[in-house]
C-alpha cells in the first residue's frame, strides 16, 4: 500500500446491533453504533467505501481464545436463570458490571462478526483499511467477562492476521488499559501492544510502565500511562514519537487500531479532556504510514459524543472532511444538543501531565526497546492449500454451507508446545499463536456486500435463470426511497433510507413469488429484480 494509490476501504456494520441492550442504568449503549452509521451515511461518507454486513462469528472462531465452557455459558445465561447459576456467574464474572441480557452471546458474536471479517480481508489483499465501530471489546479475557467486555474480538481478530502476517502492531487509544489483549500476548513477540491509557486508582488497574511482556514477549508489551486532563496538545507530543519510534523499530505488516471514544472530554466514565478532532488527529497520524489497518471501535459512554468522534474518524479514513454542521437530512439531530455540532470540544479542566513527567515516561519507554534491537523475525513457509480460495472468489464453486473439517483444518497448525503448562510465571501465559502461515482455521462464507443508493425505479429486470430465491424482503414504507440490496443466504435484503423509515430496516418477506439473481463472485448482486415484481414462466 502506497500513498499514491487510492485506498480500498471496507466498513462493516451489523443493524441488529442497536437492538442489545445491557439494561436500563447501564453505561454501554449498543445503539451509540446505529447513531455513528446514521452520520456515516447522512456524510456521504458511503461513496468512498464498500459498506457490509459481516456474518456473524461461529462458535468454533469465539473458541480459538475463549474457552468451551465460558462461551457455552454466555450461550445459556439469562437474566431470568441467573440465581440458579450463581456459582458460574461468579466464576465467569458474569454481574454487576458485565449484566446478563437476552441475546447475550448473539450481541458477541455479531459484534466480533466485523473484526473477523476485517481481518480476514485484510490478510487476502481485498482491502488497505477495514472498520467495525461495533468491535474493540478489549477488556474480555479468555474466560471472564470484564468491564462490560464479553468477547475479545481483538483478540479473534489479531489470532486471525497471524496466520498471514509475520508482526501485528496493536494501538490502543481507549482510556482504559487494554489488558485483555496485552494479556493474551504477553508472551510472545509476534504481536507488540502499545495502550495509552489512564493509570492509577482507575480500572482496570493494570498497564504501568514496568509491565513489558515475559519470556519472548519481553518488551513488546508497551504501556503508556497517563494522568487525569490530557489534552490534544499533550495527547500528540507523546502519542505521535512514540508511535513513530515503535513502527521504526518492530515494523509491523498490519495495524490494529482501537479507538475507544471514553478518551473524549465530558464522557461519562472518562477523565480525559481530548476533543474529537484530537482524538481523530490519532488515526489520521497511524494512516499516514500506509500499513494495512483494522480500526476498531471500543469504550465511550457519552453516546452523542463517541458517534460523532466516530462519525468524523471516518471521514479521516476515506479523507472526506465533514461537519462542523451536522447533516440536515439526519432525523436523529436532537441527539446532539445543545451543541448541534459534530464536533466535541475541550473542557478547562486541569491537565496534571507535566512534561517532565512525560518526558521521563517516553525516555523509558524508548530505553526498554533498545534493550531489544532486532526485529522478531519468523521462518517464511509455502501458505498451505492455496487451493482454499477466499469466499468471494470462489463462491460459485464452493459450497457456503460446507463446513471444512477439523482433520484438514488441523494440518495447517503446527503446535509448538501452545498449550504446554510450565511451573513458572510463564503458564498463565499459554502462547496461542499459529506458528504457521496459511488459511483461517474456519474458513468464512458469504461476505455480504451492500449495494448503496439505488432507487425503486432503477432497479429494473435484468434475468438470468442461475439462482432462485423464493424469499424477497422489501422495506414497507418506501415513499421512493433509496435503497441498498444485500445477498442473505437464501433471502435478499433491501434496506430502506427514505423520510418514513429514516435509515432503519422495515422488512417483509413475500412468498408467493419467485425471483431470479445473479450474483457476482464477490458477493454483490450483478442483476436486479424489480421490487415487488414476479417472475413468470420459472
Amino acid at each position: 500500500m502506497t500513498a499514491e494509490q487510492k485506498l480500498r476501504i471496507n466498513y462493516f456494520y451489523d443493524h441488529a446491533l442497536g437492538i442489545f441492550t445491557h439494561g436500563t442504568n447501564h453505561p454501554m449503549k449498543p445503539f451509540r453504533v446505529r447513531m455513528t452509521h446514521n452520520l456515516v451515511m447522512n456524510y456521504g461518507l458511503c461513496k468512498k467505501m464498500e459498506i457490509f454486513r459481516p456474518k456473524p462469528s461461529t462458535i468454533d472462531e469465539l473458541t480459538q481464545f475463549h474457552t468451551d465452557d465460558y462461551i457455552n455459558f454466555l450461550g445459556k445465561v439469562t437474566p431470568s436463570n441467573m440465581e440458579s447459576c450463581i456459582k458460574d456467574c461468579t466464576r465467569f464474572n458474569v454481574g454487576d458490571d458485565c449484566p446478563a441480557f437476552d441475546g447475550l452471546l448473539e450481541y458477541c458474536r455479531r459484534a466480533t462478526g466485523g473484526s473477523l471479517e476485517g481481518a480476514a480481508r485484510l490478510n487476502h489483499g481485498l482491502c488497505d483499511v477495514a472498520v467495525n465501530w461495533a468491535g474493540g471489546l478489549h477488556h474480555a479475557k479468555k474466560q471472564e467477562a470484564s468491564g462490560f467486555c464479553y468477547v475479545n474480538d481483538i483478540v479473534v481478530a489479531i489470532l486471525e492476521l497471524l496466520r498471514y502476517h509475520k508482526r501485528v502492531l496493536y494501538i490502543d487509544i481507549d482510556i482504559h488499559h487494554g489488558d485483555g489483549v496485552e494479556e493474551a500476548f504477553y508472551s510472545t513477540d509476534r504481536v507488540m501492544t502499545l495502550s495509552f491509557h489512564n493509570f492509577g486508582e482507575y480500572f482496570p488497574g493494570t498497564g504501568d510502565i514496568h509491565d513489558m511482556g515475559i519470556g519472548k514477549g519481553r518488551y513488546y508489551s508497551v504501556n503508556f500511562p497517563l494522568r487525569e486532563g490530557v489534552d490534544d496538545a499533550t495527547y500528540k507530543s507523546v502519542f505521535e514519537p512514540v508511535v513513530s519510534h515503535v513502527i521504526d523499530w518492530y515494523k509491523p505488516s498490519v495495524i490494529v487500531l482501537q479507538c475507544g471514544a471514553d478518551s473524549l472530554s465530558g464522557d461519562r466514565l472518562g477523565c480525559f479532556n481530548l476533543s474529537s478532532k484530537g482524538h481523530a488527529d490519532c488515526v489520521r497520524f497511524v494512516k499516514k504510514f500506509n500499513i494495512p489497518m483494522l480500526v476498531l471501535g471500543g469504550g465511550g459512554y457519552t453516546i452523542r459524543n463517541v458517534s460523532r468522534a466516530w462519525a468524523y474518524e471516518t471521514g479521516v479514513i476515506v479523507g472526506q472532511e465533514i461537519g462542523p454542521g451536522l447533516p440536515s437530512n439526519n432525523s436523529g439531530n436532537d441527539y446532539f444538543g445543545p451543541e448541534y455540532t459534530l464536533m466535541v470540544h475541550p473542557s478547562n479542566m486541569e491537565n496534571k501531565n507535566t512534561r517532565e513527567y512525560l518526558e521521563k515516561i517516553m525516555m523509558t519507554i524508548f530505553e526498554n526497546l533498545d534493550r531489544s534491537r532486532h526485529v522478531p523475525s519468523v521462518q517464511i513457509q509455502d501458505i498451505p492449500g492455496k487451493n482454499h480460495i477466499f469466499d468471494d472468489i470462489n463462491e460459485d464453486e464452493n459450497d457456503p454451507d460446507e463446513r471444512i473439517s477439523q482433520q484438514q483444518c488441523d494440518k495447517h497448525i503446527v503446535p509448538d508446545n501452545e498449550y504446554e503448562d510450565s511451573s513458572d510465571e510463564e503458564s498463565i501465559y499459554n502462547s496461542i499463536i499459529p506458528v504457521e502461515y496459511g488459511p483461517s482455521k474456519y474458513v468464512r462464507s458469504y461476505r455480504h456486500k451492500i449495494i448503496q443508493n439505488r432507487s425503486q425505479k432503477n432497479l429494473l429486470s435484468k434475468l438470468e435463470p442461475t439462482v432462485k430465491y423464493s424469499d424477497i424482503i422489501y422495506p414497507q414504507n418506501n415513499n421512493n426511497g433509496q435503497f441498498s440490496m444485500e445477498v442473505l443466504d437464501e433471502v435478499i435484503m433491501v434496506e430502506a433510507n427514505s423520510p418514513k423509515t429514516d435509515g432503519i430496516v422495515s422488512t417483509y418477506p413475500v412468498r408467493d413469488k419467485v425471483y431470479t439473481l445473479k450474483p457476482r463472485r464477490n458477493g454483490s448482486i450483478s442483476y436486479y429484480g424489480q421490487v415487488g415484481s414476479s417472475i413468470n414462466g420459472l
